[in-house]
């Protein structure tokens, strides 16, 4: 994949007496590469230098010359492109600093995190081209779909009782029996087995508001605990208390609980009384 970059070149010609000046256009032709890290391996293959000791000033050079040229470019691949030409230049000034004279200290490399990042990303390129080639192998294999006549797939192989239980006993019989048994006996889940079956119970908030209006013109006032405890299932306590909650809301009753922890009495608020409210 190639990028062209167009510039434009004036020269100066004379006809009729008259000076003319022509614009020709002049193409360049520069390769364009998926990111900062694929210049840097460009530029080192085409140095033909060690990966381990890259000469930095030399690199940087011809780098920033690179980056120069592409100023025409979208600023949003331009930038990737400069980050790393300011980690060069990064690298390159530590590199012209003085070294450190004590010899007990191993110094650090400044190229060792770069030359870490290349290697990277020479071997993910590198399975990126096989995986490119596989998919070229890969397009040029056809599969021919099975041709076997209907007679030769319906053909069922004869099968003589006599022969097959020939030498067929009692006692092979039960050790096959037996062997089923132990099979089958192993695919029981030892805890999921004692469990009983979930049956969903089937519990209308319509029909608890209908019961509880009309337990409560009978009884104007009763306790809610023993409201809740003549309630079969916790189904049913959990949908009678969210009733009790919508007749609250609904101005049809009233709950009053004389001290803490004490039990709550659910008092009926007479129709007279609501209509007035």
């Amino acid at each position: 994949m190639r990028s062209v970059l167009l510039y434009a070149k004036e020269t100066a010609a004379i006809y009729k007496g008259r000076k003319v000046v022509l614009t020709m256009e002049l193409q360049v032709k520069l390769e364009a590469f998926e990111g900062p890290l694929d210049l840097l391996l460009h530029l080192i293959d085409k140095n033909k230098v060690d990966i381990y000791d890259i000469p930095i000033a030399e690199i940087t050079d011809q780098y920033i010359a690179y980056v120069d040229e592409m100023k025409r470019q979208d600023l949003n691949v331009m930038s990737e492109f400069l980050v790393m030409a300011a980690t060069l230049l990064s690298i390159k000034s530590r590199m012209l600093l003085p070294k450190d004279e004590t010899p007990d200290e191993d110094e650090e490399d400044p190229r060792a995190e770069l030359v870490q990042k290349l290697l990277e990303y020479k071997m993910y390129k590198c399975i990126s081209y096989e995986l490119r080639d596989r998919q070229v192998d890969a397009e040029q294999i056809f599969y021919k779909l099975p041709t076997i006549p209907a007679e030769v797939l319906s053909y069922e192989e004869p099968v003589d009782i006599g022969e097959l239980m020939s030498d067929l006993t009692l006692q092979k019989l039960n050790g096959i029996f037996q062997e089923l048994l132990r099979r089958e006996k192993g695919r029981v889940d030892p805890i999921r087995s004692k469990f009983g079956e979930i049956r969903k119970e089937e519990v209308s908030l319509d029909e608890k508001l209908v019961y509880l209006s009309d337990y409560c013109q009978t009884h104007r006032s009763f306790s809610f605990r023993s409201l809740l405890e003549s309630q079969c299932t916790k189904t049913e306590i959990i949908v009678t208390f969210l009733a009790v909650l919508e007749l609250i809301r609904s101005g049809t009753i009233r709950v009053v609980q004389e001290q803490i922890f004490d039990d709550i009495q659910i008092q009926s608020i007479p129709l007279q009384q609501r209509e007035a409210a």
